[in-house]
């Protein structure tokens, strides 16, 4: 039946026709935003998830770049005791030339000096950004008390003290986050920091008259054995320093790497839950396409149908 209140072939047509117009519009948006999902309305639990694994990529990359400042510190400071054990063991080595030497003490005692000053420099200048970890700042205030050496046999009487009690606390490193159990806590690991000061303050206690001592017609051959011994234990307190620092730098770097594939592989998961298939949207879009056009041309059809009635009364 034909009616000329209803046209029931166009409103079908006009039905398809937004059907399409709405479809090909989310196509065309998911195409333009790269997105599959875009809000909680297009999947709400994908949406929620991605979100949530959004907040702990971007807390991680945050972290990785806090801890980038924590390595360049520990790096800083490792250089700084890989130089002072430089130095150190040229020190040994000429307080090792000393040994049985019956002239040019004084010349060595002035080498030595030389050598603690380069070690002093070495230790002011091994702090990144005002971060000292190697006990520099009471070493230049004057908050290491010098040992004690004994100059009949060369060894410490008394050890250097460390009076600021700011040095040597361990930093706790924040390097992630956990969700275990349900419950928001942070991870961390703890990179030490070192008295160096006080083995520098050794070295110069070695130094001042070692050739008086040295020279000394009763006891030098027994302060040049002994302040051998001592010399080489001090400098491996500067390696034990600097192989610490060292495994402390390895820690973060490896943490670092730890941080960076967790973000990838964060983002991966997240972009297969939300991202749109750019393959699959652009085939979707030439095919709404072709069905807009098709619905446009049926409901131009539908259209005309009233026409055909007034033939009837001609």
């Amino acid at each position: 039946m034909s009616s000329i209140n209803t046209n029931s072939s166009a409103m079908a047509a006009l039905a398809t026709l937004r059907n399409i117009n709405d479809d090909l519009g989310s196509t065309q948006n998911r195409i333009s935003s790269g997105l599959k999902v875009e809000s909680g309305k297009d999947n709400a639990a994908y949406f929620q998830i991605s979100e949530t694994m959004k907040s702990d990529s971007s807390v991680y990359s945050s972290i990785n770049e806090g801890l980038t400042i924590t390595k360049s510190s520990v790096s800083t400071a490792r250089l700084g005791a890989e130089s002072v054990q430089d130095l150190a063991q040229e020190f040994l080595d000429r307080v090792a030339f000393a040994q049985g030497a019956t002239s040019g003490l004084d010349e060595i005692e002035n080498d030595l000096n030389e050598l603690v000053k380069s070690m002093e420099t070495t230790l002011s200048q091994s702090t990144f950004n005002g971060d000292d970890m190697l006990g520099a700042g009471a070493y230049s205030d004057g908050d290491v008390t010098a040992a004690t050496l004994d100059a009949t046999n060369g060894t410490f009487s008394a050890a250097a003290a460390q009076t600021d009690t700011a040095v040597g606390v361990d930093r706790n490193t924040v390097t992630g986050v956990s969700r275990a159990g349900g419950t928001y806590a942070t991870t961390s690991i703890t990179v030490g920091t070192h008295d160096l000061g006080i083995l520098v303050s050794d070295f110069k206690t070695i130094a001042t008259n070692f050739g008086t001592n040295a020279s000394n017609a009763t006891n030098g051959a027994a302060f040049l054995s002994g302040v051998l011994a001592t010399t080489e234990t001090t400098l491996s307190g500067v390696t034990d320093i600097a192989t610490k620092l060292g495994q402390s730098e390895k820690s973060v770097e490896t943490q670092q790497t730890f941080l960076q594939a967790v973000v990838d592989n964060i983002d991966g998961s997240v972009g297969s839950m939300i991202d749109a298939n750019m393959e699959e949207e652009a085939a979707r879009l030439q095919a709404l396409q072709v069905q807009q056009q098709l619905a446009t041309q049926s409901l131009s059809i539908a259209n005309q149908a009233p026409q055909n009635i007034l033939s009837l009364f001609r």
